[in-house]
């Protein structure tokens, strides 16, 4: 998809540390919530999600634990690290700064 190749440096990773303050995910359900709560706009592909994720986990921002997924396979499940937590509250303040900076220059003042 042209435009998720247009997203801001590092909006996957704040996107999976958003779905995993919701609760422990595995891979393939992170991916399924953001394109779900994306209306089907954001669909995240495996060689973009797994590199984040490994990423994450290196920076001690998510850590992770084999599991079962519903369907009975063996799944690696990620959570959010306390460090992870106060991460995502540091990229929302930036994120919502770069919005409405974005936002005044789509709409300028007459």
């Amino acid at each position: 998809m042209d435009e998720q190749r247009d997203l801001f440096p590092g909006a996957l990773e704040m996107m999976i540390l958003q779905t995993l303050r919701q609760g422990p995910r595995h891979g393939y359900a992170l991916a399924q919530d953001i394109k779900h709560t994306s209306n089907d706009l954001l669909q995240i592909e495996e060689g973009s999600l797994y590199p984040a994720l490994h990423r994450l986990e290196a920076q001690g921002l998510i850590a992770s634990e084999w599991g079962q997924s519903a369907n009975n396979r063996r799944a690696r499940y990620y959570r959010l690290t306390a460090a992870g937590r106060r991460q995502l509250g540091e990229t929302e303040s930036s994120f919502a700064r770069l919005l409405d900076a974005i936002a005044r220059v789509m709409k300028p003042a007459t």
